[in-house]
């Protein structure tokens, strides 16, 4: 049951596969604790069950009520009267999926019966879900699912894969201030972790999956070291490809250069001790990764993929380098790492830019607009049916 203070809020019902270290996740997080709690309520749903994750350590601090699911890997049948089961208790009046959920959701009569109905695409659309899910998100547009992008190309390729014309985008958003004041100063993480006050550290935040590309800066870093001496690359996150890039490490020779720090929560202490942010990725929709690393005043070298053009202004902020092209990755790593007074004014107007544009609180007043944009128009469908 929901209380009187609920009753007077726009529920809004949000479903996400689980609580990883990715980026639709910390969305998530950010949106619903920055939601105005005078005008709405909000509660999570996670499939999976509990990550142990810093999102849901902050969500629980923020008293957001979250529920799992507890869903077996692969195709999941109890996921159905589950997500039913939640629906009725908390009656929602907008239910926001996320990734691909709405497999799950589709077939329920009581989603189907929520006026308002929200999906944020996080990817590309050619890349955010399988040939299923593409059927499934098809026809959840055609009935009245409303899609957002996080990116101009984002909705490029929403248009290209569903046909949709112009579809909401809302960027996302990152809490500036955590990236821009690290927890534990520069020399410190430094000596903790083994690093000298002179070292020059590259580092990479990511899934390690194909998606991310680190193979390709793995060996882009090997053609560096002889022109950079002091050069490591710290690889922050976890994923299918780590056995496989830790024995190209091996192979190239680089087990001294190249550190492996699988999920870290300290971020901002990470950034804040690295002299520059390497984003090498095949494919992107509007990387948080980017974003942070801009906050905590890093030059960022990425390739020109996605939404990561939307945020890095090629020579101001950073490097964009085509995709896949080892030489010019490398050549961006070693001019950057070579002249510390250029990376550092990059670092500067991209503190500048993520202050101006990246702050969570945009994205939040504007998924608090659309909320109440659609709460509206299907209630004023409603009172004319009735």
């Amino acid at each position: 049951m929901v209380n009187n203070a609920k009753e007077q809020a726009i529920r809004v019902l949000h479903v996400l596969p689980n609580f990883g270290a990715g980026g639709a996740e910390r969305m998530v997080g950010d949106l619903v604790r920055g939601l105005d709690k005078s005008r709405f309520a909000a509660m999570v749903v996670s499939l999976f069950g509990p990550a142990q994750t810093d999102v849901e350590r902050e969500l629980n601090s923020a008293a957001i009520p979250v529920r799992y699911l507890e869903k077996h890997k692969g195709f999941d049948i109890r996921m159905y009267c589950r997500l039913r089961s939640v629906i009725r208790e908390f009656g929602p009046h907008i239910i926001h999926t996320h990734r691909y959920v709405l497999r799950y959701l589709i077939p329920i009569r009581e989603y189907r019966d929520v006026a308002v109905k929200v999906h944020t695409v996080h990817n590309l659309a050619q890349y955010e879900v399988d040939t299923l899910g593409k059927w499934v998100h098809r026809l959840a547009f055609r009935l009245g699912v409303v899609p957002v992008a996080i990116a101009e190309s984002v909705s490029d390729s929403i248009e290209a894969v569903y046909g949709i014309k112009a579809p909401r985008l809302i960027s996302n958003g990152i809490r500036v201030e955590r990236y821009a004041l690290a927890r534990l100063p520069r020399r410190d993480w430094r000596k903790k972790e083994g690093f000298g006050p002179d070292d020059i550290l590259v580092v990479s935040v990511g899934r390690l999956a194909p998606q991310k590309n680190h193979i390709l800066l793995i060996r882009a870093f090997r053609r560096c070291c002889s022109a950079a001496l002091g050069l490591h690359l710290i690889v922050v996150g976890d994923g299918p490809l780590r056995g496989d890039l830790l024995e190209e490490v091996q192979r190239l020779g680089l087990a001294d250069r190249v550190h492996f720090l699988g999920v870290r929560e300290d971020i901002p202490d990470i950034l804040s001790a690295a002299d520059l942010f390497v984003l090498p990725s095949n494919w992107e929709g509007n990387p948080l990764s980017v974003m942070e690393a801009m906050a905590a005043g890093r030059a960022v070298i990425a390739t020109n993929v996605g939404g990561v053009p939307e945020l890095v202004e090629n020579g101001e902020t950073g490097i964009i380098v085509p995709p896949g092209d080892i030489e010019a990755l490398s050549a961006a790593i070693i001019e950057l790492a070579t002249d510390p007074n250029r990376r550092g004014v990059m670092g500067l107007r991209a503190t500048a830019k993520a202050q101006t544009d990246f702050d969570v609180s945009t994205m939040v007043k504007r998924y608090e607009e659309l909320y109440e944009e659609l709460f509206e128009a299907a209630r004023a469908t409603q009172a004319r049916v009735c």
